[in-house]
């Protein structure tokens, strides 16, 4: 079923191949832009102007989107950048999620992070903090935990596959490692894809086991 989807997040690191592959797959997409920056989407996604921390920019402009993709969130995520995860992750969520509530959006999809981990509590708080509000808000959504998503720019990581392979080896390793396991950018794309072709009724939860699948 063709699906009328809008990516807020468009312009980044998953939205503009989410964009493709979405309309690859003939589905109507629109991506939030900030103006001047509607060159920066992809061809054939239908520019919204607005402004991620503030929903009433563009709460109107997406009547009848059946599928809200939340993508926005502060660029290489680390310790020294809490606040601006408090300014700019969370924030835009709960913007997110009001606008979606308030447009009646039958399926909301929201990129997370894996957890518990011994690292990065900050960023892991807020996000937790936004999936609080996505469950209390009353809409069906799926949820995607990755821990590190590989592509271009971000391939330092692969480094570490050797160590991921010999704790999943350990029984008491095993858990925490696949957990916080490492997932392709193309992975990522490719479960979001199938997300908004399948929506549910819930909230559904997809950690990096189930992203690694695709």
């Amino acid at each position: 079923m063709r699906r009328d989807v809008f990516i807020a997040g468009a312009t980044g690191y998953i939205g503009r191949p989410l964009a493709e592959e979405l309309l690859r797959h003939g589905h109507r997409v629109s991506g939030l832009a900030r103006p001047g920056s509607q060159k920066k989407l992809v061809a054939g996604c239908v520019p919204v102007v607005g402004d991620a921390l503030n929903g009433a920019s563009f709460r109107n402009e997406i009547a009848g989107v059946d599928t809200y993709v939340q993508l926005i969130g502060v660029a290489h995520p680390s310790p020294t950048k809490a606040r601006l995860f408090q300014d700019i992750d969370l924030k835009s969520c709960g913007e997110s999620v009001a606008v979606a509530v308030h447009n009646k959006v039958r399926h909301f999809l929201y990129v997370s992070v894996a957890h518990p981990a011994p690292v990065m509590k900050a960023f892991i708080e807020v996000r937790m903090r936004c999936e609080e509000m996505i469950r209390t808000s009353g809409l069906n959504a799926t949820i995607l935990r990755p821990w590190y998503v590989l592509g271009p720019g971000h391939y330092w990581p692969y480094m570490l596959k050797p160590g991921y392979w010999m704790a999943r080896q350990i029984p008491s390793f095993r858990e925490g490692a696949c957990r916080l396991g490492l997932v392709t950018l193309a992975q990522m794309v490719a479960a979001l894809v199938s997300a908004v072709e399948r929506p549910v009724e819930g909230v559904r939860i997809l950690g990096v086991p189930k992203i690694a699948r695709y």
